[in-house]
């Protein structure tokens, strides 16, 4: 199921009900494409989550699972967390490899303040890094020992 849906004012009507549950905040811009206020392509939809495109996919079928509550981070509502999670879970269990990541704060990457769930089809070679190794977990250890104060 990939639907585009575009906000009203750009020529395009919404497809599907707008859903009267979705908690937003004005601002955000995942809750304006869980509204269907603001353009997306939709990959899959369950009750009070949506599965969209991102705008730039690191490969090929990468998905970002959002639910329709505005949560700002994996940490803020662990039964919104959990279902949203659950929803990639059934995503994931479609591909052979993946990584399932979410970010809670700026330090840990999050960029957008509302929770989602990245799913990103791996294939071996893909050439494709995770943003940490066990070897930096390491050299960072040995240049900062335990206890060491600046």
């Amino acid at each position: 199921m990939n639907e585009t849906h575009r906000a009203p004012d750009q020529g395009r009507l919404r497809t599907g009900p707008r859903r009267a549950d979705i908690s937003s905040t004005a601002s955000c811009v995942f809750c304006a494409i869980a509204a269907e206020q603001a353009p997306a392509t939709v990959v899959r939809r369950w009750d009070t989550v949506i599965a969209i495109r991102p705008r730039h996919p690191v490969t090929s079928g990468h998905v970002l699972v959002i639910p329709h509550t505005h949560v700002a981070d994996v940490g803020v509502d662990p039964t919104v967390s959990a279902h949203t999670m659950a929803c990639a879970a059934e995503l994931a269990a479609e591909l052979a490899a993946c990584n399932v990541i979410t970010s809670r704060g700026s330090a840990a990457t999050q960029s957008v303040f509302h929770l989602h769930v990245h799913v990103v089809p791996r294939a071996g070679g893909d050439g494709l890094p995770l943003p940490w190794t066990p070897q930096q977990a390491a050299q960072q250890a040995v240049a900062s020992p335990a206890g060491a104060r600046s």
